[in-house]
């Protein structure tokens, strides 16, 4: 099975992942952000990772280096636990509704971090979760994955169903482009 645990301490946050990419969906989630834990409770589900994630952070701040240090450490498991990629499919894109929102998620597993992030928000928070840090999380996630990500927000009106479909898109998308179907690394180069 490919699982990883990495922990991350700072002066603001402290983290834990555990993730096993091959796992069912379940998940244990306390980031003291009732939203996120909502959004990453989403990630275990459609993605079907067993994933537990922990952190206090200083929220007394506000959320922002919560969201970013979870993001950096969630990257960084996923990472670790594809080990050297051989045999994945590498590629994923989905379009995902959520009543009236619709997204369009794309992942390249490519070792080159990249983030295209087209959402527009209606509302400043979600629940108590800033719709900036949204970025923020997706942002940490690609430069410690080191994957290439593009997150397009079709149309949609409510906010919360525009970032469910998201969520629910990137989860998919992960699950769906760490998957192996071959012996193969899948690279013209040889390496990713």
């Amino acid at each position: 099975m490919r699982k990883a645990k990495i922990e991350r301490k700072t002066l603001e946050t402290n983290v834990s992942v555990e993730l096993n990419i091959d796992g069912n969906g379940n998940c244990d989630i306390d980031t003291g952000i009732g939203f996120l834990d909502h959004m990453l409770t989403l990630i275990a589900f459609h993605g079907s990772f067993d994933l537990k994630i922990k952190c206090s952070g200083d929220l007394q701040v506000d959320d922002h280096h919560t969201v970013e240090d979870i993001g950096l450490t969630f990257g960084a498991a996923f990472a670790e636990a594809l080990k050297n990629k051989k045999g994945i499919k590498r590629y994923s894109s989905l379009y995902i509704p959520m009543d009236e929102a619709l997204s369009l998620v794309v992942v390249d597993i490519s070792n080159r971090p990249f983030l295209q992030y087209n959402i527009n928000f209606t509302r400043e928070r979600l629940g108590e979760m800033d719709t900036q840090n949204f970025k923020e999380f997706f942002k940490a996630f690609v430069s410690e994955a080191r994957i290439t990500l593009h997150i397009n927000q079709i149309y949609g009106e409510n906010d919360h169903h525009k970032i469910e479909s998201v969520f629910k898109g990137f989860a998919r998308a992960l699950r769906e482009s760490s998957e192996v179907i071959s012996d193969n690394i899948p690279s013209s180069k040889g390496v990713l």
